[in-house]
């Protein structure tokens, strides 16, 4: 059976990008790199807004944007790994290679393809897709890795609004380049808050 896992990369208070910010907040260093480099193989799932990011940046379609090297192997990784896409608005054949296209209901999917052989599916990106995961009670680990910044500001893509309340029993936790926090969780959504009152 195939595990599911949530990973998400953030600003300290819980945004995915900020306005005016370079990618990982250009606070990367040596260690969380080669970290990265060590992760096992994942088959990662999106949404259609994540694909069109992403495959722009595989593309070199993204206007203005300049990638550094890192991110520019980090985005030849992603093109390399299976990609599962969730969406009903974008059109085939998909121009990202190594994608597939699922138009049909996405937990139901996912729970299909965590049945299926073994590996590691994991989301990229893809907030609501994530929730949507969560809230069905499939997901096995929870992964933040949180970046030394507050974005208050500028920060984009608020991450946990509209999630359900979420216990997390911690698995895992590493500090990278002495400033950059690794954090994973076994989740178990919760039905009430534990004060909450009964009928």
């Amino acid at each position: 059976m195939r595990e599911l896992m949530i990973d998400f990369i953030t600003s300290l208070d819980g945004y995915a990008s900020g306005e005016g910010w370079p990618g990982w907040w250009g606070l990367e260093g040596p260690e969380y790199l080669a970290w990265l480099g060590e992760q096992p193989p994942v088959t990662y799932l999106m949404g259609a807004n994540t694909y069109r990011v992403m495959s722009g940046f595989a593309g070199g379609e993204i206007p203005g944007v300049e990638p550094g090297s890192e991110e520019e192997a980090s985005v030849d990784e992603l093109t390399r790994a299976p990609k599962v896409v969730f969406s009903a608005s974008i059109g085939e054949p998909l121009t990202w290679a190594n994608t597939t296209l699922v138009r049909g209901d996405a937990v139901q999917a996912v729970r299909a393809m965590k049945a299926e052989g073994s590996g590691i599916l994991s989301t990229l990106g893809s907030i609501s897709l994530a929730r949507s995961l969560l809230r069905a009670g499939i997901v096995d680990r929870f992964r933040v890795v949180m970046f030394p910044v507050i974005t208050g500001a500028t920060g984009a893509e608020r991450i946990y609004d509209g999630y359900p309340d979420v216990a997390l029993d911690m698995i895992d936790h590493r500090t990278f380049d002495g400033r950059i926090q690794l954090v994973e969780y076994r989740p178990r959504v919760l039905d009430a808050p534990p004060l909450a009152p009964t009928a």
